[in-house]
Formats: C-alpha cells, structure tokens, sequence
C-alpha cells in the first residue's frame, strides 16, 4: 500500500516505520468547545439555546396544529400539552452531551434542533431531534437553521458533524443529502423504538468538505434568489 491509498482512509493517510497505515497527523488541531450555548441570527431565523419557561407553550402551540405525521419517526410522541413537551426537552437535555435548540422565526419559536453525541475530544457533534412545527417546514428559515448550526460547530472547530435517520424516513434522508451531508452507510436493527425496529442512516460533513457546502448555502440563501414571494430562484447545488 502507498500513503494516501483510498482502501485505508484515503487523503492524509500516513505510513508507520512498521509499514502499517495510520490516520492523518491532528498535532496542530485542539478540541473544541461545546457548541453551546449558542446564538446565532441569520436573515430568517434565530437559533438559541432551548428556554423552557420561554419556548414551551409558544412551540407546543405552533406543533399543535400538525396531523402527526411529524412526529412518526421521532424517538418522543406528538406531546398533548405544553407540560409534556417541556418534560421532551427535559430528558433530552439531561445527558451532559447533549443539548437542545430552540428555531425563533420573528421572535417566536417554531422548531427545534439539538446537539447530540457532543464529543470534544474526537472533534464530532450529531445535529438531531429535529422537530419543525408547520409553519417552519420546508422553509428558507428551516434551511438557514440548519446552516446556522452547522457553522457555528465548523467554526468552533468540529471536524466531523453528523447527521442519523431512520432509514425509511424519506424526507430526513433527503434533507440531509440536499444540505450536504454524505451517505455513509447504514446500520441494521440499531434501534428499538415506539415498539418497532430501526435501521439507522449515518451521514457526515467534515471539516474539509465545509467550506465548498457552506458557499453552497450562503450562495442560496442570499435574498438575490428569492422572488418577492419568497420563491426560490434556483434550487441548492450540491
């Protein structure tokens, strides 16, 4: 094998003096910072750290008026009132790598998203737990909070940002495909949830990748290619 050789982990792949392969060389990377808190505004939308007393009637009223069908592939079920939806939020921000995101869309919260699998010392973060309320789904507001995220964690100084879904739930596999992430395989009866078995879809964004993306994405949301109905003039490269 020669360095570099795709078989062994491709570009940056090194030699050892026994001839074995090894990663890239991380002497001059440190470990980032959590990726919260976080407040990060863009054009159409504002992300912010989860704020129970703030966010949980006015977010719970806004998922309120969903048939359901939102909540199919989500670990929790549609919550019945603003109490359940606080205590959602509650378990999922008890693990300390963890962390939930509140979407505000003119100052009212219509989605949320977390940090999950937070691990400073790998350089990884998995963006989950997404839940867009009506209102925001399929939104220009509901592409830049999933920018926002990304590159508040890219800038911190993550290497790798995940993104994992069922693997039958079309429309998460699409959106992290048009985002940019990077199918990189599936693992079969990784999960029990709500009863039935789960096979998981892992993707990624790496560090290197980010830059090309983030044009991608800053190039698409600039207000030039939106029309006054706020239609898209061309769709997302990828």
């Amino acid at each position: 094998m020669t360095a570099g050789d795709s078989r062994y982990g491709g570009a940056g792949t090194a030699v050892n003096r026994f001839g074995q392969p090894v990663g890239p060389s991380l002497s001059e990377w440190t470990s980032p910072e959590p990726p919260t808190p976080i407040d990060a505004r863009g054009r159409t939308c504002h992300v912010v750290d989860f704020d129970v007393e703030a966010h949980t009637e006015p977010l719970f009223e806004a998922y309120s008026v969903d048939d359901g069908s939102s909540f199919t592939y989500l670990p929790f079920e549609q919550p019945a009132s603003p109490a359940e939806l606080a205590a959602v939020i509650g378990a999922m921000n008890a693990p300390s790598n963890q962390s939930v995101c509140a979407i505000l869309v003119d100052d009212r919260p219509l989605g949320m998203a977390s940090f999950l699998r937070i691990d400073t010392t790998s350089g990884s973060v998995e963006v989950g737990g997404i839940c867009f309320s009506p209102a925001l789904a399929r939104t220009t507001a509901a592409t830049e909070a999933m920018f926002l995220m990304a590159d508040h964690a890219f800038t911190l100084g993550y290497r790798r940002y995940e993104w994992k879904c069922d693997s039958l739930n079309e429309a998460s596999n699409a959106a992290a495909l048009r985002l940019g992430f990077r199918f990189e395989g599936m693992f079969r009866n990784a999960l029990v949830y709500k009863g039935r078995s789960r096979n998981t879809n892992w993707l990624s964004i790496l560090d290197t990748e980010w830059p090309e993306r983030r044009a991608a994405l800053v190039e698409w949301l600039d207000p030039s290619n939106f029309d006054n109905e706020g239609h898209q003039r061309r769709s997302l490269r990828r």
